[in-house]
């Protein structure tokens, strides 16, 4: 009885208390209200190295210190999308990011939106910008190049190299020589957009 009202002032305290200094230390984090990363966890995990260190300090969502956000600014994301949240991630967003509602990025991912002029490498490429849509899985030590563009309900496997252009609904794995592209056999679950936010 005691460890069950223990509980239930905790998740007050964390649902209403800190939730609301969440909110206001990182305004465009959006994540479930329920089901996701408790409030404390968030700060514990992110406060210290981004807030006080000022390690990635002026993104406005959560980004680890072991992250590199480059170019916040052109990133354009929907809810339940923050890069840079996961350990070893870069990202160059010069060139234009944008991401759909639930995009996760997999450690040590790299995306970059700018790319070397190949006949002069002191200029910038013509080539720019990345496009991911919603419900999008990118594994760990995936890199995704400029000029990419996914689509929905897209898995992509660990350790793919991304460019050009990806169709909704399929799955990427990296077998010997080349990205096998395999079609889903059905629609994504979750839908974030019908979660209360948090």
């Amino acid at each position: 009885m005691v460890k069950k009202v223990v509980k239930y002032i905790i998740n007050q305290l964390d649902d209403n208390i800190l939730r609301i200094f969440v909110k206001w230390l990182w305004p465009q984090y959006k994540r479930p209200r329920h089901g996701y990363m408790k409030n404390y966890h968030v700060l514990s995990q992110y406060f210290i190295t981004q807030k006080i260190f000022r390690i990635n300090g002026g993104i406005p969502w959560p980004v680890d210190f072991r992250s590199k956000v480059v170019g916040w600014e052109s990133i354009q994301k929907g809810i339940c999308s923050d890069p840079g949240d996961n350990p070893g991630i870069y990202i160059n967003a010069g060139g234009g990011l944008t991401l759909g509602n639930n995009v996760n990025i997999g450690q040590n991912s790299i995306l970059t939106t700018t790319n070397h002029y190949k006949y002069d490498h002191r200029k910038k490429s013509h080539t720019k910008g990345i496009k991911i849509g919603n419900n999008v899985w990118i594994g760990a030590n995936v890199s995704i190049v400029a000029g990419a563009s996914i689509g929905d309900n897209v898995t992509i496997g660990a350790g793919c190299f991304i460019k050009g252009t990806i169709p909704s609904n399929c799955t990427v794995v990296l077998s010997e020589k080349t990205l096998d592209i395999i079609p889903k056999t059905k629609d994504y679950e979750w839908d974030c957009t019908l979660d209360e936010l948090g």
